[in-house]
């Protein structure tokens, strides 16, 4: 198993993204290289979170294209509309599968949006 870093900080005892064979997981939030986190406006966390994952999966040796699946965690389920359009700005069609759910909390404070994915990076 490949550890990716794509210059994120390590925020505990995990990996901020793998890769083993083709397959690519990752779970990012809005975390500035500094180790910093983005708690204002949610289309900034969005637009953050989503840049963080198109670093790692171009560190892996992909890029979004090869993301097949995604499920966007929100603290508030009214901010669907604005993820759908940062997500149109990252994603082309064929979109990646989504699921989008509506949670209570993230365990970073005033964090809203957290992104689980995984992607299919072919070997050259």
């Amino acid at each position: 198993m490949e550890v990716i870093k794509g210059n994120l900080p390590n925020l505990g005892p995990l990996s901020v993204a793998v890769k083993k064979n083709q397959m690519f997981y990752t779970s990012v939030i809005p975390v500035y290289r500094d180790g910093s986190f983005e708690t204002g406006d949610f289309t900034k966390q969005a637009e953050l979170a989503f840049g963080n994952l198109q670093i790692l999966a171009e560190d892996a040796g992909g890029s979004l294209r090869d993301i097949v699946q995604v499920t966007v965690y929100l603290t508030d389920i009214h901010d669907t509309p604005k993820m759908n359009e940062v997500w149109k700005e990252f994603f082309q069609d064929p979109y990646p599968n989504r699921a989008t759910l509506g949670i209570s909390s993230l365990t970073v404070p005033d964090l809203k949006i957290e992104l689980v994915a995984t992607a299919i990076i072919e070997q050259d």
